[in-house]
């Protein structure tokens, strides 16, 4: 079973995920989940790239890191920090004028059409962003686009999980990590 964590920066997907230490499972990310993602995870985060190169830069991440983690171990569980889902968000809270249809087109190629997966979406209010942005301190060059523009991704997620029909729990990141955990757990069964 591959199951993605979606949310914003500072929600805690990486937290939920390193809670799932007591069961055998591929635990990845993207972008930087490969030995060419790594790279390109530099380039997005620190070279500023204009908005369709950073699109085609998450699309080259996501394809190798199909190919590479999720197609090997489809026979595994496999948690992934973020998944096209985000990418597809960030792309539109970027532009709102891109063609939706377009970009999953891509991400469809990317994923060499396999979207079968379930999908955790942890949200945040403005109030929890902030105080988490703020302790976790030096922010990439997609954080520091603001407060209003993370909250539009966030708003940009949970439209494309309903209207692509994705299986999925979205759930309030401001309740405690072990009650979040024992419901994701629940809604992956196991």
């Amino acid at each position: 079973m591959l199951v993605y964590f979606e949310g914003i920066d500072g929600v805690g997907k990486s937290t939920q995920i390193s809670l799932f230490n007591d069961l055998e499972c591929v635990k990845t990310c993207e972008p930087g989940g490969t030995k060419l993602g790594k790279s390109l995870r530099e380039l997005i985060f620190g070279a500023h790239p204009s908005s369709r190169a950073e699109i085609f830069l998450f699309l080259a991440d996501r394809a190798e890191h199909y190919e590479k983690i999720i197609k090997v171990n489809k026979h595994k569980l496999i948690l992934s920090d973020r998944s096209f889902v985000s990418g597809l968000a960030y792309a539109m809270a970027s532009h709102e004028n891109y063609d939706i249809n377009e970009l999953i087109a891509f991400n469809n190629f990317a994923l060499q059409g396999d979207f079968d997966a379930k999908f955790v979406l942890l949200l945040a209010d403005e109030a929890l962003l902030k105080t988490r942005l703020k302790k976790r301190g030096t922010s990439d060059n997609i954080e520091a686009r603001g407060i209003n523009y993370l909250l539009s991704v966030q708003n940009h997620m949970q439209t494309i999980l309903q209207n692509l029909k994705l299986p999925h729990i979205a759930l309030n990141a401001n309740s405690d990590k072990n009650a979040l955990h024992k419901e994701i757990k629940k809604f992956i069964g196991i």
